[in-house]
């Protein structure tokens, strides 16, 4: 799993998203619309994705919701199907102050780090404490088109399901 805020295995995922629980992190994940491109024992899927989290930044309690696609390498064993990568593609996101009469005011270079797919949720996941990776791709760009072929890659057979570390660097 590769996040704005974690790159490792599921088990690890899980753990850590627990832990961030117990400690107030406040994140929920929304699932859509889901196509998938098979090829044999292998495939990719698109699945649409809404993050959406609440924290206080600059001292006001907000929203920050972030829209995009989990973009899934996926292999058929003995077991069945399971994901092998999974990685988040941001296309935008939005932060609101939770009450509309609050005035927010960010701090624009820390806000400038992030590309525009997740900037707000980068900014408020950074000032919550989390080493937010940069270079994550988003609806269009380098990242993107590196994922895609990837994914192409996989389903003509590649030994791995493409390089998440090339793909995340953190900030």
């Amino acid at each position: 799993m590769t996040a704005t805020w974690f790159q490792g295995s599921a088990r690890e995922f899980i753990a850590a998203s627990r832990d961030g629980f117990e400690h107030g992190v406040n994140i929920l994940h929304f699932l859509g619309g889901h196509t998938a491109d098979v090829a044999g024992d292998r495939a990719t899927t698109q699945t649409k994705m809404s993050i959406s989290q609440r924290a206080v930044v600059e001292g006001i309690e907000v929203d920050v919701v972030c829209t995009g696609r989990f973009y899934d390498f996926c292999l058929r064993d003995d077991e069945g199907w399971r994901i092998a990568r999974r990685q988040p593609i941001y296309e935008k996101d939005r932060l609101d102050p939770v009450d509309p009469s609050a005035s927010l005011r960010l701090d624009r270079e820390l806000l400038d780090r992030f590309p525009a797919g997740y900037r707000h949720l980068g900014y408020v996941q950074t000032r919550s404490g989390f080493t937010v990776a940069d270079g994550l791709p988003g609806l269009t760009g380098e990242a993107v088109h590196r994922l895609y072929a990837e994914g192409a890659a996989w389903l003509s057979g590649s030994a791995t399901p493409g390089d998440p570390r090339r793909t995340a660097v953190s900030a």
